[in-house]
């Protein structure tokens, strides 16, 4: 692995300090502190200083992937792919129609982190603002040196409004540094915000380069937001040109083996692709921008990653039965014969995939993203259970039996008490945090996940933005061979029929490449919204429009036509909660906190929301 200075991390969080405590630092909102001796006079005085800024512009990207009920779970089950697995409690956000409200609890393990999002990203946005409107306090070894920093604040700024306009719709816009508290702050039309980005983005992708180092933003990074950005406006000739910045530079995807298990056999290039050791290394052609997250780096996420405990379904507790005598089967210590959560890590199920995620996307037996090895069946486990050696002899070391979804009684004579939670498949390669020097887990044991390094853009998604460009345009032929390029290196059975090619044939080629690292429902809202703009037919015959995006959308059809948590009322969960979801779920509630302490102005709330009523129309260009 590629040398990684410690210092980047420490950097980090002395900036943090500068940010948290600075002159008129927000707090978790739009709202700042009063002023303290850390003031950005004090401490912004050399270019080190901004770089260190930087650097805690990385490290607060990274807060979505990691944790327990890590953010990007709520992003994920607001879409076609999953929902909420957490079965024994009532509050998790399963029924979005009652759960999902201004006032509700939008910050919490155990509800969802809507709110969290809010505040993480208006956050950065200030600390951007901060390092913006003072660039011209001090003296740059050249130009070139300030506009490196000017164009990576830029991106940071870029990337979090992207985030905003397709989780809450209009928001305030900010672009400079505030210096007073400022509880005046009016909604901005998301596509004012989104030209501002795209201008912005422009100069980042001028200005940045491709010999970062890793951890830091790229040239072929800025490029890969500024094409979502221009999809996102219906640009979709200068989406084709921004994702060709990043395709043909010094980028490619990774075909061959490489990293710390390229010489085991038994593994492929998906597995050494999603190592964690892997995603940072300098031979590691693909990575666009990762964050570091490491055990050895000062300012590790606390408690690891928690990837695992997230993603793998809870099969431990008693859970799943043996089929005779319907005993616990499966013990989650890892010294046991089998020591299963040693191999696979110990989950509590929160990200349930849905049957389509899990099962119907997966079309041919080759696609090493859904092979034995790299993708997890429940029947690929074993009864291990010490007890059961003397209880139901019979099942021990066996694989774990099929289960049918009839009726509870044969739930329970097929071995699964909570098939919601405890019985699902998963992206082994994806989520195995456990394997190697930098991955040892020291904190939990049965292992959950510890910290790792992650993928926020990839190469592979530059190829499939590209090619929805295409798709959005007509040309499916060239749409087709961009996703080809993604298959193929996963040895899938190649696309033929350019006339089959559609949104559709996106959104399920995104499911299978990029679980747990796309926001998918900011890109399912995106997606949304380019329908409602341009008018174009969906495949599945319908066209919107933006005067009634909340109560007709593409987001929701597309959920409730794959999504069968959601389109099924007769599934509940332990607890009693129906999964439930609405149109208006295409954008999340603004906080009413936020909204009561503007009392100086007017922010206003996502339409199918209780305030929405009072909306008024939000600016319609950049105010100063």
């Amino acid at each position: 692995m590629n040398k990684i200075n410690k210092n980047i991390m420490a950097a980090a969080l002395t900036a943090a300090t500068i940010f948290i405590t600075g002159g008129c630092t927000k707090r978790a909102d739009l709202y700042p502190q009063a002023p303290s001796k850390f003031t950005p006079d004090v401490t912004y005085t050399s270019p080190a200083a901004f770089k260190a800024a930087l650097a805690t512009l990385n490290v607060s990207v990274r807060f979505e992937y990691f944790g327990d009920s890590a953010p990007l779970l709520t992003e994920s089950i607001f879409t076609d792919a999953a929902v909420e697995g957490t079965t024994d409690k009532t509050t998790p956000a399963q029924d979005l129609n009652a759960r999902i409200t201004p006032t509700a609890n939008l910050n919490s393990d155990d509800y969802n982190k809507i709110g969290r999002y809010w505040s993480a990203w208006y956050q950065g946005i200030h600390d951007c603002n901060v390092i913006l409107s003072r660039l011209d306090n001090i003296k740059w070894p050249s130009d070139a040196d300030k506009n490196l920093v000017k164009a990576t604040a830029l991106f940071h700024r870029a990337y979090r409004y992207y985030r905003l306009v397709h989780e809450f719709g209009d928001v305030p816009l900010l672009l400079k540094e505030e210096t007073a508290v400022n509880t005046g702050y009016f909604s901005t039309q998301r596509i004012v915000i989104l030209k501002q980005m795209k201008t912005d983005l422009e100069f980042a992708v001028a200005n940045l380069t491709d010999a970062n180092a890793k951890g830091d933003i790229s040239k072929g990074g800025a490029a890969h937001l500024l094409a979502k950005v221009d999809l996102a406006l219906g640009l979709f000739d200068d989406a084709i040109a921004a994702a060709n910045v990043a395709i043909n530079g010094p980028y490619h995807l990774m075909t061959n083996r490489f990293g710390i298990v390229a010489g085991d056999a038994s593994k492929n290039i998906i597995w050494d692709l999603h190592r964690p050791e892997n995603k940072a290394l300098g031979t590691n052609a693909e990575a666009l921008y990762v964050v570091l997250d490491r055990e050895t780096l000062d300012g590790a996420t606390p408690n690891g990653s928690q990837v695992m405990r997230n993603c793998v379904p809870m099969w431990h507790n008693g859970t799943i039965l043996t089929p005779g005598a319907l005993k616990p089967g499966i013990s989650d210590k890892v010294t046991e014969e089998f020591p299963l959560t040693l191999w696979y890590g110990r989950g509590i199920g929160r990200l349930r995939g849905t049957p389509y995620a899990t099962k119907y996307i997966w079309t041919d037996n080759t696609d090493l993203r859904h092979a034995p090895g790299n993708w997890m069946n429940m029947t690929d486990l074993v009864y291990n259970s010490p007890a059961i050696k003397t209880s139901d002899p019979a099942w021990y070391g066996k694989h774990l039996e099929q289960y049918t979804d009839a009726n509870v009684k044969q739930r329970f004579l097929n071995g699964a008490k909570d098939t919601i939670r405890a019985w699902f498949g998963w992206p082994h390669y994806k989520v195995f945090i456990g394997s190697g020097p930098i991955a040892l887990d020291k904190w939990w044991s049965p292992p959950r996940g510890t910290n790792t390094d992650w993928y926020v853009f990839r190469l592979a998604e530059t190829y499939l933005l590209r090619a929805e460009a295409y798709v959005w345009k007509g040309q499916t032929a060239l749409a087709m061979d961009d996703i080809n390029k993604v298959r193929a290196r996963a040895n899938a059975q190649l696309l033929t029929d350019p006339g089959k090619v559609n949104i559709g044939t996106i959104l399920d080629e995104r499911q299978r490449e990029l679980y747990w690292e796309e926001p998918r429902k900011t890109e399912l809202t995106r997606i949304a919204f380019i329908f409602a703009q341009t008018g174009i037919a969906a495949y599945n015959g319908k066209s919107y429009n933006i005067a009634n995006f909340s109560t007709s959308n593409f987001f929701y059809d597309r959920i409730m036509e794959k999504n069968d948590f959601y389109k099924n009322p007769n599934v509940v969960t332990n607890s009693g909660n129906h999964y439930t979801i609405s149109p208006y779920h295409v954008l999340w509630p603004v906080p009413q906190s936020e909204i009561d302490l503007n009392v100086n102005g007017h922010i206003n709330q996502s339409k199918g929301y209780a305030g929405a009523e009072t909306n008024i129309p939000p600016l319609d260009k950049v105010v100063p």
